[in-house]
């Protein structure tokens, strides 16, 4: 199986963190590739793109600012198949990672992934935390795949309306480097209610 390329170009202002890639999005080369996910269909009907999207055509998110990653690289079919030791390299490959892009946001996409990354074994909440990833804000949403069963898309997509929203209130940071073409904006459409900022106390640095 080969590994899934980042989807990452310098002035990333948001950054999607999936848990790993699954089989077909390895077979295609394409993030969020599953029959089943709705990852794309969230981003289109919550506003954060102005115009619906493929997984072929994830290279194009870098034009609104977003980059794609994982947290562990290996492709499986299912998260159960990941040893301990893959999730320990992945949280130091993602800290270096945001280090060495500096994105405004960190968009962990699930609740699974904030678990690894914080050690939490609680309740998490969607939406703005209050921890920090290597001095950087972070925002959970919920899993799109079609397994998860914990949220319906109506709640799917509030949460990626809420991060919309959330983006539209925090400051754009100018990069140096960026591509010309880069939009550092969240589109004008699909405006929802704003959430409040996060507490910025607990930080995730090493």
């Amino acid at each position: 199986m080969r590994r899934l390329p980042d989807r990452i170009r310098p002035g990333v202002r948001v950054l999607f963190v999936g848990i790993n890639p699954g089989l077909r999005s390895s077979a295609i080369g394409h993030h969020f590739a599953g029959y089943s996910n709705r990852f794309w269909k969230l981003l289109y009907d919550s506003g954060l793109v102005p115009h619906p999207l493929t997984c072929e055509e994830d290279v194009r998110l870098q034009e609104w600012g977003y980059g794609l990653t994982n947290l562990v690289a290996r492709p499986s079919a299912g998260m159960d198949e990941l040893g301990p030791g893959e999730f320990r390299a992945g949280r130091c490959r993602l800290l270096a990672t945001v280090r060495r892009v500096r994105p405004t946001v960190v968009v962990l996409v699930g609740v699974t992934v904030y678990r690894s990354l914080f050690l939490s074994r609680g309740k998490v909440r969607l939406g703005p935390q209050r921890e920090r990833l290597a001095g950087v804000r972070v925002f959970v949403l919920p899993n799109p795949s079609g397994r998860n069963a914990n949220y319906s898309y109506q709640q799917m997509c509030a949460a990626y309306r809420a991060l919309r929203s959330y983006l539209r209130k925090i400051p754009t940071r100018s990069h140096r480097g960026a591509p010309k073409g880069v939009r550092n904006r969240v589109p004008d459409t699909f405006f929802s209610p704003q959430f409040g900022v996060s507490d910025p106390r607990s930080r995730l640095t090493a």
